[in-house]
């Protein structure tokens, strides 16, 4: 529970009255309550020292920090458990014509994903309430539900469902119509947390900044670079593309503008292919595998944050049932993602690559590194380039072949 911890003391910083986003006032929270031994916080105080989530995500939490920690972590535990498993399930449901591969697929993810459950990070269940709105949407039941979970991720992990928004938004019709609603549910959810952490630290923007920068500064604990405080370990922790780039050239001025230039384009060209295609129950597993991917390229994210990866699951059973080669490349591509972002698999990975990391160099020792430390953005780049190439080959069959006609609605059929 070392990523649930900060966020059930930050609560409680909120509920005695403190400033949550002072490390001062947070830490002695922390050393105050409970019965843990003093030792054993000691050994987690860089995780729970900080606060860098946003208001939203710590009044979410405040029914629970008025519970004893023995009883609100393993509530915790079963709420993202359970509601993890109901996502995978209506994944399951979406590519129900390939049963078989879904199955296989979601097996895979699933065995994968221990720290979810672990470390209790809220993006396990911010994940599994995004994966729920995407049903709710795409089946168009409980459609309410789903603008309520989405709203929810979007107050919590912007970074996250963000780009899903993004994808009803402009889908149109009534997608943009639960996109533009589950928005504004965001903001009455955003705006009384703002309000209250603001009455109890006014300056707790400038204190959040800080915090985020601590982290982030050369050799902490959240440096893309290969300085951070355990480099093998961090590069299987952290899957964004800076990760990798920061191997060629430890400079946050040379990784993030280039980080954010590869991405921009592959980001580009996915809108444009949304916007130029009508929206089609065939196009949106494509579109919707395409951006899960990309989400975690341009900006930080951990490993957790894989597990949305869960929406490829629907695409790769729809191009399965083709029964072609790219049905083929895309089974293989998806289950080698989902093997080789398993979490027991990166790290056993940075485990042996301890000699490879200590003794190598040239260009062949920093490819060895990034195939054995940093593996996560290069799989994650792979089903970018993979499902945004399928998107738009097949959102090309849909077009009219001549104009004033309309689109099919079924891509053509394949030999």
């Amino acid at each position: 529970m070392a990523d649930f911890k900060p966020l059930y003391y930050g609560a409680r910083c909120l509920l005695t009255g403190h400033d949550l986003y002072s490390q001062d006032q947070l830490r002695r929270i922390y050393f105050a309550e409970g019965d843990e031994p003093q030792s054993q916080k000691l050994k987690l105080i860089d995780n729970v020292g900080w606060a860098v989530n946003s208001p939203a995500t710590y009044i979410l939490v405040t029914p629970l920090a008025a519970l004893p920690w023995r009883v609100a972590h393993v509530t915790w535990m079963i709420l993202t458990c359970a509601t993890f498993l109901l996502a995978a399930f209506l994944m399951g449901e979406l590519g129900s014509q390939s049963p078989a591969a879904s199955g296989f697929l979601i097996f895979l993810f699933l065995i994968g994903q221990e720290l979810l459950i672990e470390v209790g990070n809220a993006a396990g269940l911010v994940v599994a309430l995004c994966l729920v709105a995407v049903w709710c949407f795409l089946r168009k039941r409980f459609e309410l539900a789903g603008v309520l979970c989405l709203a929810v991720c979007l107050a919590v992990k912007p970074h996250d469902a963000g780009p899903i928004w993004l994808y009803f938004l402009i889908a149109g019709g009534v997608f943009r119509k639960r996109a533009i609603q589950a928005l504004l549910c965001a903001a009455a959810l955003g705006l009384p947390a703002v309000l209250w952490v603001h009455h109890l630290g006014p300056d707790w923007m400038a204190e959040m900044r800080q915090n985020l920068v601590g982290l982030s500064a050369h050799g902490a604990f959240n440096d893309p670079g290969p300085t951070a405080v355990d480099p093998r370990f961090h590069g299987s922790i952290v899957v964004s593309l800076q990760s990798v780039i920061s191997l060629f050239r430890d400079d946050p001025r040379f990784y993030n503008p280039l980080s954010y230039l590869i991405c921009g384009v592959l980001l580009l060209i996915w809108i444009v292919i949304g916007i130029r295609s009508r929206f089609n129950p065939s196009l949106a597993p494509l579109a919707l595998a395409a951006i899960a991917a990309l989400t975690m390229l341009p900006v930080y994210h951990r490993q957790q944050d894989t597990a949305l990866l869960l929406l490829t699951v629907p695409a790769c059973a729809q191009l399965w049932s083709e029964k072609n080669w790219i049905g083929r490349c895309a089974l293989f591509i998806t289950a080698a993602a989902a093997i080789l972002l398993n979490n027991l698999v990166l790290q056993f990975l940075a485990i042996f690559s301890m000699p490879i990391y200590a003794h190598a160099s040239g260009l062949r020792g920093l490819m060895l590194a990034i195939l054995f430390t940093r593996p996560a953005p290069i799989v994650l780049l792979v089903l970018v380039v993979f499902y945004l190439s399928a998107y738009f080959a097949a959102a090309r069959k849909m077009r009219p072949a001549h104009p004033g006609t309309s689109p099919s609605l079924a891509p053509e059929p394949t030999s």
